[in-house]
């Protein structure tokens, strides 16, 4: 089959198709040459990749003088470190495929070579970039083919200049004559040319079909302690139970208890009214959420390697108040932000610095920054971008492709569908937010129950110069225009209204006035987005 593939010779037409990933052809009149060298110069993204590269001698006897069986040695400007499956040796191996196949080092960029065992007389050339047509990425999409003659002379035999301009959406066109076979050969490769069509035609309809996930569910099997937690070396059965260190509330199941009874005999231990961790665990997560540091400072450690709580009373009084009124989250926020303690003011006094610099005993409200989701957010909201619908899919904040190694390339541009609020935003493991990852983002893989809180020079400069500051600010000194009218001070009243709740007093309105008649309202929203005041709650 791969010798007829081989020798099939498309038809020539006034129009050269664009090149695809699958399959490219290139004719010539004949040269004789001792090398070829296919150089790329660009691609439609990322580093060129060929999965064979053939050049065909003519004459009765048509050979790829490319094969390294043949005595083809290849050389390339630089390559891939990939792995076994992208390797220069593959270019001319004769196995087709992104699992057989080079890729240059060179981004967009690179040449590869074949020098033939002698001097041939050459008219043909093919190569593809996944002749299995499972990939797409890395296509040279323009590119020089050089012959280089018997006296040392490099001459161009082919170009991208005489192709039709890259399409990406471009098919394979089956534009194909049988010259060079054998009746026998044609007219087995029009039966399985035949074949293909309808193996295609079946997949069409298959893929039009309705699809489901489908599963079944199972009972799990027995648990085992492991010994040295090495999987093949299982000692005594485990058997359901509670924390032996909460004795005062056993979970005590039969060892032939069903799955979903011990499931839900779980659930009822955990949401107890007997049980004093969880309530207590909720309401100081509540309270961290609030004052940037919980009664507990290690949300996730109420055990001997935790800290103790500042205020164990206020905690357990908290917590069966919880209880008590239907573990009511809305009453807890409600019981919190009522409260002279949350409502005091930020402000330092002298007399208690000295006795309790870190404000552990909320003597004040603790100033702290805000995390990055309610910056963005915020940021949206003042803008009048924020979209406040809740469920459905989440966004992107990084370009769409489909390379086989995912690349997250930040996007330069947002629209609506970037402006929900940041709980949306998908986040893949080991990149962050181009903005907001600096505003101490943790990793999307690791569980971070108490983020820390750096000051950095990124985090100004993200908030002066990032794509999207630039388009919020924009937007934002529109609505001023909109809402204010022509008047600069309006203007940047209503601005400091929606960013810091209040007017400006007469210093800020006369400073923000110069600001702005010098430099323009979008770097005045600027100045607004990276005050304290709008990025510290106090």
């Amino acid at each position: 089959m791969r010798v007829l593939a081989n020798s099939i010779q498309r038809k020539k037409s006034d129009t050269v198709p664009p090149v695809i990933p699958t399959l490219n052809e290139e004719r010539f009149e004949p040269v004789r040459a001792k090398a070829v060298r296919f150089t790329i110069l660009a691609t439609n993204q990322a580093e060129p990749c060929i999965d064979e590269l053939e050049v065909f001698s003519t004459g009765p006897e048509i050979r790829n003088v490319a094969l390294h069986s043949e005595g083809g040695e290849p050389s390339a400007s630089g390559s891939y470190a990939g792995g076994d499956k992208h390797k220069l040796e593959h270019i001319n191996e004769g196995e087709y495929g992104n699992s057989h196949s080079w890729i240059s080092s060179e981004i967009g960029g690179g040449w590869v070579q074949i020098d033939f065992a002698q001097p041939e007389e050459i008219d043909r050339i093919v190569w593809a970039r996944d002749r299995e047509g499972t990939f797409k990425d890395r296509l040279a999409t323009r590119y020089r083919i050089e012959a280089l003659s018997p006296d040392g002379d490099w001459v161009t035999v082919a170009s991208s200049n005489d192709r039709a301009p890259y399409q990406e959406d471009a098919k394979n066109p089956d534009n194909y004559s049988f010259a060079g076979l054998s009746g026998e050969q044609a007219e087995e490769l029009k039966g399985l040319i035949s074949k293909k069509k309808g193996f295609e035609k079946e997949i069409r309809k298959l893929e039009a079909m309705p699809k489901v996930y489908a599963g079944r569910f199972v009972e799990p099997g027995d648990t085992f302690r492991l010994h040295r937690g090495d999987p093949m070396m299982e000692r005594e059965q485990v058997h359901p139970g509670g924390i032996v260190a909460l004795a005062s509330l056993p979970l005590d199941l039969p060892e032939s208890t069903p799955e979903q009874e011990r499931r839900l005999a779980l659930a009822e231990w955990i949401a107890s009214e007997e049980n004093p961790l969880t309530a207590r665990v909720i309401v100081n997560r509540v309270w961290h959420y609030h004052f940037g540091k919980g009664l507990v400072k290690t949300p996730s450690e109420f055990g001997n390697l935790g800290v103790e709580p500042s205020h164990p009373e206020l905690l357990d009084y908290l917590a069966k108040r919880f209880v008590d009124e239907g573990w009511s989250l809305k009453k807890l926020h409600k019981w919190i932000l009522m409260s002279q303690t949350y409502r005091q003011s930020s402000l330092p006094r002298e007399d208690c610095l000295s006795v309790d610099a870190g404000t552990k005993l909320l003597w004040r409200y603790p100033p702290h920054r805000l995390e990055a989701e309610p910056i963005r957010d915020s940021i949206l909201a003042i803008s009048g971008n924020l979209d406040l619908s809740m469920g459905g899919p989440g966004y992107e904040v990084f370009e769409p492709n489909d390379n086989y190694v995912h690349v997250y390339e930040p996007k330069r541009s947002f629209g609506p569908e970037e402006w929900r609020r940041m709980v949306y935003q998908f986040k893949p493991r080991m990149e962050q937010d181009q903005t907001f990852g600096v505003f101490d983002c943790p990793d999307a893989a690791l569980p971070t129950p108490k983020r820390t809180r750096s000051t950095t020079p990124l985090q100004a400069l993200n908030l002066l110069n990032s794509p999207f500051i630039l388009q919020q600010c924009g937007i934002l000194s529109q609505r001023l225009v909109e809402d204010a009218g022509a008047d600069v001070s309006d203007q940047i009243e209503l601005a400091f209204k929606l960013a810091f709740g209040r007017p400006p007093c007469d210093t800020e309105l006369t400073s923000a006035e110069a600001l702005v008649n010098q430099y323009g309202l979008p770097i005045f929203c600027r100045a607004m987005f990276n005050a304290n005041e709008f990025l510290y709650v106090n």
